[in-house]
């Protein structure tokens, strides 16, 4: 990807919220009076928020844009993001939000679920706490999530999308399951400006009602998505575009300990690759070894702590594979 002069690389828009990891956590949890863990602790959260942190680790400039209260919890969304040298400029703090927690209580295989706030930032976001003069700033546009913030609907996507398109900006976007029952539909003309869309596969099913892999691929690529970057879990990602398909394998040897956030290193992985001018594949070789060091660390931001994390994790998959991917 050229470099153009541009004061950031990326902007993000999406969630800026706190996390509450519980971990172990079991289905015993609600049988018992005092249900102890390993640790309760306090961290940053939302898809947005994880994403700035991570592509900022790898070494590019990163605006945030979201929403946050005025509160205990915002400012430590602020601090977070000035110690890891985020843009600030454009996170609206409303004193008539609260900023989200979200409590996530994670099994011991890694696996996790949220318990989520819906009269906290994370629902309350939309269209009118964004600055879209600020898409001049950026090479990329990163949607954090699809349906994770329900008052971005069709209407309000297709504004920011065409508005990126007009500042000649690359569109990313992730998604989670709809919250508010959303279907394909509800989002088809907005799909057709992305240009790299990173679902995982069980979302992907719910999104299309297909389950099998090609078919669902397709059924989003027909959509208008220049790249479906669809995540299968352990066995890596699919991806499908004009050229046809292919499977990029996941990292071998890799246990993990805690899932969250998983999707997000996924991206931020991409996206870091992208901004350094890779190849299609050689961007999900990136990002599954971006998601491959975030597993085996608690926390969705937990385990990307630079970049020779994931450059080490790359040498290894190299090695693993036997392949020569030009840097």
């Amino acid at each position: 990807m050229n470099k153009v002069d541009k004061k950031l690389d990326v902007i993000i828009i999406g969630a800026a919220i706190v996390d509450l990891p519980l971990r172990p956590v079991s289905k015993e949890v609600f049988d018992v009076v005092s249900y102890p863990v390993d640790g309760i602790t306090m961290t940053i959260g939302g898809d947005a928020l994880n994403e700035s942190t991570i592509i900022t680790r790898l070494g590019h400039r990163v605006g945030l844009m979201s929403c946050i209260g005025v509160d205990v919890p915002g400012w430590f969304v602020i601090d977070h993001c000035k110690s890891n040298n985020i843009d600030t400029t454009y996170i609206k703090q409303d004193p008539e939000k609260v900023t989200s927690i979200n409590v996530g209580l994670v099994a011991a295989d890694g696996e996790r679920t949220f318990i989520t706030n819906r009269q906290g930032s994370l629902w309350k976001f939309c269209y009118e706490d964004l600055d879209m003069s600020a898409l001049k700033d950026a090479r990329i546009l990163s949607f954090a999530s699809i349906f994770n913030n329900p008052l971005f609907d069709n209407k309000a996507l297709v504004s920011v999308f065409s508005k990126a398109k007009e500042e000649g900006m690359i569109i990313c976007a992730d998604m989670v399951s709809p919250k508010l029952d959303e279907k394909l539909e509800d989002i088809r003309e907005a799909l057709g400006y992305i240009d790299y869309f990173f679902p995982n596969f069980e979302e992907a099913c719910e999104l299309t009602g297909e389950t099998e892999e090609d078919r669902v691929a397709d059924v989003i690529y027909n959509c208008g998505v220049k790249n479906v970057i669809m995540k299968i879990g352990k066995r890596g990602c699919y991806i499908r575009n004009a050229e046809g398909s292919m499977i990029v394998p996941a990292c071998k040897g890799v246990t993990a300990i805690d899932t969250i956030g998983a999707g997000d290193n996924f991206a931020s992985g991409f996206i870091t690759a992208l901004l350094e001018g890779k190849e299609l594949r050689e961007c999900a070789v990136y990002a599954n070894c971006t998601a491959a060091v975030s597993v085996q660390y608690v926390g969705a931001t937990g385990g990307v702590k630079n970049k020779q994390m994931v450059d080490d994790m790359l040498a290894k998959y190299r090695e693993d594979y036997k392949q020569q991917i030009n840097e």
